[in-house]
């Protein structure tokens, strides 16, 4: 034979050697990618914990449009938004118990519709809901808001 053994097939050392560094390299991968989303998430967070710069005028074109589609697929009520229980500052414990004055823990953006609500479709007759919409491990997770305009 002409072949050498050991030239041709590693030794097991060599063989683990190589899976620990495959593993280790795919470790490393998801580390990072788990970074970059965790970084993406803070990122939005801080964008709605701030003002939208979203004009009056302009969420007042979104809503008729939102709100004329809505109708005319038969609709009584939409969710118009769905915000991590963070952006609140109780995390949604008051809008879960469904204390009086629980609106003075808003913040961002939710805070936001729910003053144009206040100001602009109130008058005409929606009602607007914010509530707890999943539990992830028993807990209080997102909170969804929701325009309608329907019968109680």
């Amino acid at each position: 034979m002409n072949v050498k053994v050991d030239e041709l097939l590693p030794s097991a050392e060599d063989c683990n050697k190589k899976m620990a560094e495959a593993e280790a390299a795919k470790a490393s991968e998801y580390i990072l990618k788990q970074a970059a989303v965790e970084a993406e998430k803070k990122a939005l967070l801080d964008k709605l914990k701030g003002p939208s710069g979203v004009s009056d005028e302009e969420r007042l074109k979104r809503a008729a449009a939102i709100i004329n589609r809505a109708v005319g697929n038969g609709l009584t009520e939409i969710e118009i938004g769905r915000f991590p229980n963070s952006l609140f500052t109780d995390h949604g414990r008051a809008i879960n118990q469904q204390e009086a004055g629980w609106e003075t823990t808003l913040t961002g953006l939710p805070k936001e519709l729910y003053e144009f609500w206040k100001q602009y479709l109130q008058s005409k007759g929606s009602r607007l809901k914010f509530q707890i919409v999943d539990w992830p491990g028993g807990k209080p997770g997102d909170i969804g808001i929701s325009l309608s305009w329907g019968a109680k």
